[in-house]
């Protein structure tokens, strides 16, 4: 599975009564496939993943798999805490036709790396799927050691390592250990270009629902050569990435998808909206943005 080097996060619209907005997920898919995305992560943490019941899960893979049609990659979030329930959501995942998944690391119940090594081969031994590992230390509390990373790009299945900790050299340190055994991803739009200067191979991105393009752009720069170009709109987009980051995710791009046409709908609880001051002070970066362009 080639994934390109833009997967996005996708979010999840909603209708005002909480529902999925099916009519806005098709919208978003064309949307995002026209504005340089790759690959789409369905379900995941943009995607409120923790507040939809596995029935609505499988019913957006379904229709996104449908509506994709094979033009790009579908991946399916179907991680999470519970080993036993992560293989049988990623057995259903792979019978609808998702072309990979993606495993989160197991949160709250703080699993030693033993136990990570043993959560993500389970689930990997379970499927034919390749899979993306991601290591996310902020919300799992837990990090994925160097060594557990190596003793997992030994699993057939696991192809890619989405990296969210922030951490440059420890990026660095997986690179060379795995010596091509592993795709490694930023799972931070800010560190797009450094993780590409370093030798990863992309990012799965939250902004590219708004900036796509613009993404694009600076990675086509960068794999051309142009090192000077692509630095010059990583400066450009890094303020729009900090804004959307200012408030957990996906708070912002639910509302910053507004500027682009897409109607996300919204959040579900325990997750809840901007306030207008703080939309306004979104608006005030969108449009010092818009400016730069």
């Amino acid at each position: 599975m080639n994934i390109g080097s833009i997967a996005t996060a996708m979010v999840t619209p909603f209708q005002t009564d909480g529902s999925i907005n099916y009519a806005q997920v098709e919208l978003l898919i064309e949307h995002l496939l026209a504005t340089g995305t790759d690959s789409l992560v369905i379900s995941g943490t943009t995607g409120e993943s923790p507040t939809l019941s596995t029935e609505e899960k499988l019913n957006l893979l379904k229709f996104v798999v449908e509506k994709v049609n094979n033009r790009v990659p579908v991946i399916a979030g179907t991680g999470s805490n519970n080993t036993a329930a992560s293989v049988d959501l990623s057995l259903k995942a792979e019978a609808l036709g998702v072309n990979g998944l993606m495993i989160v690391t197991p949160y709250y119940n703080k699993p030693n790396q033993r136990g990570l090594i043993a959560h993500f081969a389970t689930i990997a031994n379970a499927t034919t799927l390749p899979i993306i590992v991601y290591n996310i230390p902020s919300r799992s509390v837990i990090n994925m050691e160097l060594e557990t990373v190596v003793t997992l790009s030994q699993i057939p299945t696991i192809k890619f390592l989405k990296e969210a900790s922030g951490n440059l050299d420890q990026m660095t340190r997986i690179m060379t250990k795995t010596k091509g055994d592993l795709e490694v991803y930023s799972g931070d739009d800010s560190l797009t270009l450094p993780l590409l200067a370093i030798g990863g191979s992309g990012i799965v991105s939250v902004a590219s629902h708004i900036v796509g393009n613009d993404m694009k752009k600076m990675i086509v720069a960068f794999q051309n050569g142009n090192h000077s170009e692509a630095a010059r709109i990583h400066q450009s987009l890094l303020p729009i990435i900090q804004a959307l980051f200012k408030h957990p995710n996906p708070i912002v791009v639910k509302y910053a998808l507004s500027k682009v046409g897409i109607e996300a709908g919204n959040l579900r609880l325990p997750l809840v909206e901007m306030a207008e001051n703080e939309k306004r002070e979104f608006d005030i970066i969108w449009e010092q943005y818009l400016n730069t362009k």
